[in-house]
């Protein structure tokens, strides 16, 4: 057996290297890095020297540049990721945040932190985090529960297990998610004899799983025996690359289709049978659909509070619940019959089986009368002089999208609007991160996609809060020469959270900046911010400014800021439906007193079905 000497850093490189997709590209496509004494001269040394096969792009935060590899993969619909590195203690706890986002999203991610000398010579090393009670752990132990595979190489030869493991889990349909290698310092500069073959080129590809065939039958028999079904697509069906069979599925058994955060743009807007946005943020069309239907058919979905209205939008008694998943766990939740399988693969199967089939066609007046009602809400307000609202901030943007228009967003109040609001033309053109809606993620995340789709018009949607959390990688956008639009929408606070206190009975506290109490009044200058970073930016002072500072986005190299200052309190009035938030169940408030009698009736009815 032939073997090359390297380091533990080196062969992990090698290896990483060397993974590839099925249409002959490196798996990992590249590395973000923020070096400290922790990775430096281990995996800094390796990366140098594997520059040209593996990229190595510099971040301005730990957790950020996650966010921007996370970004690109979820755009890409997991066929590639990239890597993360960092030092060990703050540069590697900056990234469980992002670990997390990428767990609950089903997202691949390669995160390798530096960690302590498996030695423990010299021990504390700096910034280690020493438990009283267990010499084992180190700070990257908190990437055990946001995980979906954790190891730790204490000793060089373990990549040759560990490393096939990790990209087992990154690879598969069903087990997808942030993989973390921490990797002792030490151990990253040792050396060990690999065996040659150990670094050949090995094509993964990603598993089709069909459905059991009793498990297939059994929906078979539900979905014949329903009169008034519907269809919640999520995330699956585009991980999947099922948007053309969903369509081909619904169109066959004319079976309307609501759609998720995750699932939106499955089908095109104006589709018959996409009845649109489903639960907490969703429409009036899919709303009361699914609270009639008598099957619901999840496909590739987690099924999560803000899609089911906290499990109280499914009102009708007779109901079945049918999941069609990859993982077990998503395709058994609350009882669901499980169909666990490829989207793809399981849609096929599905359409073969349920020939003859006819419920009957949903009502068309239901999608007529939502546009009637929210299309004048993203019109251009009539008075130049009022501060614009975000529906119509979405107007704006929408007149100004092409066909290649990517939209994004994460946080805040703009994914409830774009939910319900943006008319999404086909797959691929709306991104939002809600799985973990995870404030920071926006324009890292925007950054991302713009680098797995260079071609696209990327336009991210945030709002001043979060663009306080989290702005830093608009400087390497503009040192790397990444264009995409940034458009702030200042309501000077986090008016959504805002809102939910209100809504709950609460009094405005500590939510905008106007409510809080600060010796020198907040007035941030978000434009000469974002072009001290690089950005070409500009403060707008009305939509048809905004219009026309978009118009030019195309001539803009680099990230380009647009800011715009909006009203925190309007929000779309039309559909929506309960979200289970706990009020109290004591308080001196009136209005509190008032919403937790509502929250208690809400509760008895969903725990009554």
């Amino acid at each position: 057996m032939k073997t090359i000497r390297l380091t533990a850093a080196q062969a992990l490189v090698r290896y990483v290297s060397a993974q590839m997709t099925p249409e002959g590209q490196p798996f990992i496509a590249a590395a973000w890095a923020i070096f400290g004494h922790g990775n430096v001269a281990g995996m800094g040394e390796a990366l140098f020297h594997a520059r040209e096969a593996l990229p190595t792009y510099r971040g301005h935060n730990e957790q950020t540049m996650a966010h921007a590899a996370i970004a690109y993969s979820k755009q890409l619909g997991r066929k590639r990721a990239m890597m993360v590195t960092s030092s060990i203690g703050p540069g590697a706890t900056n990234m469980v945040t992002a670990a997390a986002l990428a767990h609950v999203n089903r997202l691949p991610v390669l995160f390798v932190p530096g960690d302590v000398f498996a030695s423990r010579g010299p021990d504390p090393v700096l910034q280690q985090i020493e438990d009283f009670g267990d010499g084992t752990i180190s700070a990257n132990d908190c990437f055990r529960p946001v995980s979906r595979y954790f190891d730790r190489i204490t000793r060089p030869e373990q990549l040759l297990t560990a490393l096939p493991r990790a990209f087992r889990v990154m690879t598969d349909p069903a087990d997808c998610g942030p993989v973390c290698l921490a990797f002792c310092q030490d151990v990253q500069a040792e050396a060990y004899d690999y065996p040659e073959a150990f670094f050949a080129p090995r094509v993964w590809h990603a598993r089709r799983p069909r459905p059991d065939q009793g498990e297939l039958a059994r929906a078979v028999a539900a979905i014949r025996a329903a009169r008034h079904p519907v269809i919640v697509a999520g995330g699956g069906v585009h991980y999947s690359g099922a948007t053309d069979a969903l369509r081909a599925f619904a169109e066959a058994y004319n079976i309307p289709v609501a759609e998720t955060q995750a699932g939106k743009s499955a089908l095109p807007w104006d589709h018959p049978l996409n009845l649109g946005p489903i639960g907490v943020t969703g429409g009036t069309p899919a709303n009361d659909t699914c609270a009639r239907a008598d099957l619901i058919l999840g496909i590739g979905t987690r099924l999560q509070d803000f899609t089911t209205g906290s499990w109280n939008l499914f009102a009708n008694p007779a109901r079945t619940l049918v999941s069609l998943n990859t993982a077990a766990h998503d395709a058994e939740k609350h009882g669901a019959m499980p169909v666990q399988a490829d989207a793809k693969a399981g849609l096929g199967e599905l359409a073969a089986a349920l020939k003859g089939y006819a419920p009957k066609p949903p009502a068309t007046a239901l999608k007529a009368g939502w546009f009637a009602a929210v299309d004048p809400l993203t019109d251009a307000p009539k008075d130049s002089n009022a501060k614009p609202t975000d529906m119509q901030v979405i107007g704006a943007v929408q007149r100004a999208a092409g066909a290649d228009t990517v939209v994004m967003c994460a946080a805040g109040t703009m994914p409830g609007e774009l939910h319900k609001l943006w008319k999404a033309g086909r797959p691929g053109s709306y991104h939002m991160e809600y799985g973990f809606s995870c404030m920071g993620y926006e324009i890292a995340g925007a950054m991302g996609i713009k680098m797995a789709q260079p071609s696209r018009d990327v336009i991210c949607f945030t709002g001043d809060g979060t663009y306080m959390m989290a702005n830093s990688e608009l400087a390497t956008a503009a040192m790397m020469g990444i264009a995409f639009t940034v458009v702030v929408t200042d309501n000077r606070g986090f008016g959504c959270i805002n809102r939910l206190q209100m809504g709950t009975g609460g009094a405005e506290f500590n939510n905008l900046l106007d409510h809080a109490v600060h010796e020198t009044p907040s007035a941030i200058d978000f434009a000469a911010h974002a072009a001290a970073m690089g950005a070409t930016s500009v403060k707008v002072g009305s939509i048809a400014e905004l219009e026309t500072a978009l118009a030019k986005r195309d001539t803009v190299k680099g990230p380009y800021v647009v800011v715009i200052d909006t009203d925190p309190y309007p929000s779309t009035p039309h559909g929506g439906t309960w979200w289970e938030v706990a009020v109290p169940e004591v308080s001196q408030r009136k209005e509190v007193n008032a919403k937790r009698a509502a929250y208690e009736v809400a509760v008895k009815e969903r725990n009554a079905r």
